[in-house]
């Protein structure tokens, strides 16, 4: 069975104000995650933000070569290292590429690849993973941010 993949196109809001909204989602869902980006400086970025990014409310998380990183209910690393959370989503984001190594998405409930809508080089890109994932039979959608913040399913 081939993973549902979602691409999210960022145009109303940056990573930082939709990434904490998605994941805490998942974990009302029951579900682990796992957010590959694409640096290192990225990811330790993205896990100091985790922890500050709302007053009243913080992400419980950790990096993926952390001690305990199995325990962790959101994984962050720049890697395509295999989610030891047993993570039920994988993000792809700054520009990890889901197609780079497809295995990363066997038994996941989705993946969800998140891209900068006024980047052309991030719109090419997902482009080419639209593209490869759809010809390696997987199942793309294509959501795009509406003035408000939220998403409307455009494919």
């Amino acid at each position: 069975m081939s993973t549902e993949i979602f691409f999210y196109h960022l145009q109303m809001q940056p990573l930082e104000a939709v990434l904490p909204q998605l994941l805490e989602k998942c974990l009302e869902k029951g579900w682990r995650s796992f957010v590959q980006t694409g640096s290192p400086e990225r990811a330790n970025a993205l896990d100091t933000h985790l922890w500050t990014w709302r007053d009243d409310s913080f992400l419980a998380h950790g990096m993926a070569s952390a001690a305990h990183a199995e325990q962790q209910p959101i994984l962050i690393d720049s890697t395509g290292k295999v989610a030891v959370n047993k993570a039920h989503v994988r993000f792809f984001v700054d520009g990890a590429r889901p197609e780079e190594n497809l295995s990363l998405l066997d038994g996941l409930e989705r993946a969800i690849l998140m891209f900068d809508g006024s980047s052309d080089d991030a719109l090419k890109a997902a482009r080419a993973s639209w593209k490869a994932l759809r010809d390696a039979g997987h199942s793309v959608t294509y959501w795009q941010q509406t003035s408000r913040g939220g998403w409307e399913k455009k494919a």
